[in-house]
């Protein structure tokens, strides 16, 4: 099973399907860029994206920043459960340290939420939702999905800073790969620990087996988060890890599963963005994609069955591209948020980019995404779209340090073959942040039933919460 999965980071703070009902939208949203939504068929959504068991995909966003029980930065995560019509922020979970049965206690700033993986650990047919902080600071937390969805009362904790899902050994049992890391606040890293925890596990967070890995690098970085799919395709998981390296500078590490765990091996682009995996160009091998913020760019190494290809065949995308959308500018932090999904339903990835820091008139860091359509030679630019909150149809509006696109993620929320996007703006409204769910449709993002969430709308603390942050 190939588990696509993406990370957003952005400096200021430090995620496939039920046919679509829809009415037309206005001549002047297509002309711009934005799609109309066509009906299609009902294809089964992955367990991995279905929380409580109905179907249809559910959205994790965290909210790092929160005040929790009076403690400032403590964080928590609200779960919006997909549905016929996509997510709503009427069907929804809010989960943090205070709720009841869920192991610790709030803590300033702590940053619970600040980084989220998912998958079927125990293999009920439910996903379960891992929560660490972005700190590096208390145990992360398992909550286990069921029929009801997510709740405190069927939560673990377990000995982790972050975390990535995936069949690691092939043995068909989601595994977890499990890391320790403190963050660094200077230039030299603290180190890390990893692990890989093979399925299945116990509802106690018990896994069948634990083996680490890698100690002789991971001690000499921090890990910041990363990606899995199946980039040789052998049919098991590899990962992506994005490390901090020292002196300000990210790197890329890539294991590939094997019977035994994880190994080391192939090159990857490296850059101080988010990484995400998918299959852009339809080959049955998922791509290595890798944000370069520094740059305005990301680069792409293309799967094979000896794994990501060699340098020589990398491929960059920027604004400079032709038929890109937008204006390249090494300020906007392009690349700071990555995910892989199929929008159009032709059974090819597409690829999501995020420019939080991107200037849209004279707002500063207002933000933007970018689009990119897969396709049989990889990424392309046809039919490339750039959507900012000035879009004809985007809830809200572009304004000073907003930071949209700080994260994405694409779930299809109502089970229609799609992926729809979210985009999370954490800086939206003073910092407040807020979410933009968008639909996906045959030719690309749709305004169409666009919907606007956040911590005040869903009754959750969110002054200053940084809503929106993390996606999965």
């Amino acid at each position: 099973m190939t588990s696509h999965r993406t990370q957003g980071v952005v400096p200021l703070f430090s995620l496939r399907s039920h046919a679509r009902w829809a009415l037309p939208v206005a001549l002047g949203v297509t002309a711009l860029g934005l799609a109309v939504p066509a009906a299609s068929a009902k294809p089964a959504v992955p367990v991995h994206d279905d929380f409580n068991g109905d179907g249809y995909a559910d959205l994790a966003v965290a909210a790092p920043k929160a005040t929790v029980s009076g403690q400032s930065g403590a964080g928590y995560v609200a779960v919006v459960y997909g549905g016929p019509h996509g997510v709503s922020a009427d069907r929804h979970t809010v989960l943090s340290r205070s709720t009841t049965g869920v192991p610790g206690a709030a803590a300033g700033k702590q940053g619970f939420g600040g980084r989220l993986s998912r998958g079927d650990l125990d293999g009920d047919g439910y996903a379960d939702l891992v929560v660490a902080t972005s700190s590096g600071k208390g145990d992360a937390v398992v909550f286990w999905g069921g029929k009801s969805g997510l709740s405190g009362s069927r939560s673990t904790s377990v000995a982790a800073s972050d975390t990535q899902t995936g069949d690691f050994n092939g043995d068909g049992r989601l595994d977890l790969a499990v890391f320790r890391t403190t963050p660094a606040g200077g230039d030299d890293p603290n180190g890390s620990t990893g692990a890989v925890w093979s399925g299945p596990f116990t509802r106690s967070g018990t896994p069948a087996a634990k083996k680490s890995f890698d100690a002789g690098y991971l001690k000499y970085v921090d890990v910041h988060g990363g990606a899995t799919g199946d980039v040789n395709g052998d049919g098991r998981t590899d990962l992506a890890l994005r490390v901090y390296c020292g002196d300000g500078s990210y790197c890329t590490r890539f294991y590939t599963g094997t019977p035994t765990g994880l190994t080391a091996q192939g090159a990857v682009p490296g850059g101080g963005g988010a990484v995400a995996l998918g299959d852009l160009d339809g080959d049955g091998y998922d791509d290595v994609a890798v944000g370069e913020p520094d740059d305005a760019l990301v680069r792409v190494a293309y799967g094979s069955p000896s794994g990501p290809g060699p340098q020589s065949g990398w491929k960059s995308y920027s604004q400079s591209t032709p038929g890109v959308p937008g204006t390249a500018d090494e300020v906007d932090n392009f690349g700071a948020a990555l995910s892989t999904g199929d929008i159009t339903g032709d059974g090819i990835d597409d690829l999501v980019i995020g420019a939080p820091n991107k200037e849209l008139g004279y707002d500063d860091a207002a933000g933007a995404v970018v689009v990119l359509q897969g396709g049989s030679s990889g990424l392309t630019a046809t039919n490339a779209q750039q959507i900012t909150q000035g879009t004809p149809g985007v809830p809200g509006a572009s304004e000073l340090a907003d930071t949209f696109g700080a994260a994405t993620a694409l779930l299809d929320t109502d089970r229609d073959g799609h992926a729809d996007l979210a985009v999370g703006a954490p800086g939206e409204n003073g910092r407040n942040g807020a979410v933009t769910v968008l639909r996906g449709a045959a030719s690309g993002v749709t305004a169409d039933g666009a919907l606007s969430v956040s911590g005040k709308k869903i009754g959750a603390p969110y002054t200053k919460s940084a809503f929106g942050a993390v996606l999965r």
